[in-house]
Parts: C-alpha cells; sequence; structure tokens
C-alpha cells in the first residue's frame, strides 16, 4: 500500500517538473505586418487606330481591340483587364447614361460604398463621371465619356480572384490611375 504522503509527494514532483521543465524563453506574437507590392512606374503613349476616338495607356499593359471598337487592357502580372465599350450615339443619349448608371450601381450590394467623380473638359467636349467602388465587389472602378452627340465610351476594371478589397487594394489603385489618364486624356477624332 502506498502511503498518502509518498503519493502527494510524487506528485508535487512530477508538476513541479512539468511546470519548471517547460519553462523556455517566454513566447512573444510576431508584430503584423503587410505585403508589399510594387509596380513599374506608369509610364503612357497615346492609343490611336481607327476608332473615332484616341488616349492614352500605360505601357506596361497589353491591349486587344475587340468588336465594334472595343478593347480589352489587360495587365496579366495584376490578373486585371479593363473593359472599354464604344457606342455611337443616335438620339439614344438617356438609354447609353441609364445603362452605365445601372451597370455600377449594380455592385452596390457587395459595396461599401460608390464615389462618384465628374469629369468635364468643355475645350475637347469630353462630359463623363468616375466611379470608385470600394468593398468586396466585383470591380473597384468604372467611368463612361461622351461628347454627348457622337461619342459614348464606358469603362471598368475586372480582376481574375474572388472579391477582396485588402487583399487587390495596390493593384486596385494603380489601375484606377490608369482609368483615370485614360478618361482625361480622350479625344474625339472629329
Amino acid at each position: 500500500m502506498v502511503k498518502p504522503w509518498k503519493y502527494i509527494a510524487g506528485v508535487a514532483l512530477v508538476m513541479g517538473s512539468i511546470v519548471f521543465g517547460s519553462c523556455k524563453d517566454e513566447v512573444l506574437p510576431k508584430p503584423s505586418s503587410q505585403l508589399r507590392l510594387e509596380y513599374p512606374a506608369p509610364s503612357y503613349a497615346n492609343f490611336d487606330n481607327h476608332c473615332p476616338f484616341t488616349f492614352t495607356m500605360n505601357e506596361n499593359a497589353v491591349i486587344k481591340e475587340d468588336k465594334d471598337c472595343g478593347f480589352s487592357i489587360s495587365y496579366p502580372k495584376m490578373k486585371a483587364t479593363i473593359y472599354l465599350t464604344y457606342k455611337p450615339v443616335n438620339g439614344n443619349i438617356d438609354k447609353l447614361l441609364r445603362d452605365a448608371q445601372k451597370l455600377t450601381y449594380e455592385h452596390v450590394i457587395k459595396a461599401d460604398d460608390i464615389l462618384e467623380q465628374p469629369y468635364i473638359n468643355a475645350e475637347k467636349k469630353v462630359y463623363g463621371m468616375f466611379y470608385q467602388v470600394s468593398g468586396n465587389a466585383a470591380t473597384n472602378a468604372q467611368f463612361y465619356a461622351t461628347d454627348s452627340v457622337h461619342h459614348f465610351i464606358t469603362g471598368s476594371v475586372y480582376f481574375y480572384a474572388k472579391p477582396n478589397f485588402d487583399s487587390i487594394m495596390p493593384a486596385a489603385n494603380y489601375i484606377k490611375n490608369d482609368m483615370k489618364a485614360l478618361m482625361e486624356t480622350l479625344k474625339w477624332k472629329q
């Protein structure tokens, strides 16, 4: 039969060795860090072809003409594409404006905020709206531009990744600036 004081002493010895034997260096949590993504400085060049407009675009992007003067401007390293759509205005400016605004506000379900930035260049007869969409929406930036009489262009950027705004924010900001440059350098051919 084991004497109670020997049992208690044995348990205390085992517990003491566990407590004192397991103490090593104090474990500290590592500070949080951010992934640092760096992209090349944009260099813009004029894009001109048979379509009734010209614009500047980032030379780091790849442009492909679709149909009816629509374009896909892709950023392979960022897994993103800007889609440009051209429509001639034939007395249907109200419908084109409604469709462009509807396309933007379809993202309101997932968006945290949609910031509207009007654009007016009376000298070049370019009028439009730039939309910055915050949150986990499918697109982070869209715009439309028109001369109100002959031409209407819409543009939107889409990433080939699950929408997670925090993860794609550096790339989204980079491409947003390219879209603004495109919109601000848009010229109609006479």
